[in-house]
């Protein structure tokens, strides 16, 4: 005898996955790392290089200036930029920041553990046991992570993408001769 499903399994919206708002402020934060040392930067020219709508930026440069990340200088040269330097900034940092734990489930965070409401023993928990090694190997990465870091990444792959392909070299067994 077949048993059916009586409740139909709703499709997931996706994983969690970094916001708006802070995939901005990373692009944000590269281009002031990149120019780290050169002054500050002005809104308008941050909006137009990384293609980030200026009001939203605005209201990403204020956050980021109220936790310390960027500080902004006024009048004339003012701008913003980075308040230490690409190499102290981790990416764990500004995700942290802007979106809260980096654990996908509350029970699996070091920052904000809180029991999820459907968990039965939080200590024997299959999800949970996963979503820790998830949650670690994830602040692992993002802990080693700096802006620096990625500017470099970012030059490597930009380098590679303007070398040419190697040559095609055409390999001919030995003893194969060739009638011209």
């Amino acid at each position: 005898m077949h048993h059916r499903l009586c409740a139909k399994l709703v499709p997931p919206k996706s994983m969690r996955q970094l916001s708006k708002r802070t995939q901005y402020s990373l692009r944000a934060l590269y281009a002031l790392a990149r120019k780290h040392g050169q002054g500050p930067v002005l809104i308008t020219q941050l909006s137009e290089d990384e293609l980030i709508p200026k009001k939203f930026l605005e209201q990403i440069l204020l956050s980021l200036k109220s936790t310390g990340i960027v500080v902004s200088k006024r009048g004339k040269g003012g701008g913003y930029l980075l308040a230490r330097t690409p190499q102290d900034v981790t990416l764990a940092e500004v995700i942290r920041l802007i979106e809260g734990p980096l654990a996908p489930l509350p029970c699996a965070s070091e920052t904000r553990f809180r029991k999820c409401d459907e968990c039965p023993d939080i200590k024997t928990c299959g999800t949970r046991i996963v979503m820790r090694e998830v949650r670690d190997a994830i602040a692992d990465i993002l802990e080693h992570t700096t802006l620096a870091s990625v500017c470099q990444k970012v030059d490597e792959a930009r380098a590679q993408q303007r070398q040419p392909p190697p040559p095609q070299q055409l390999i001919i067994p030995a003893g194969i001769t060739f009638d011209i």
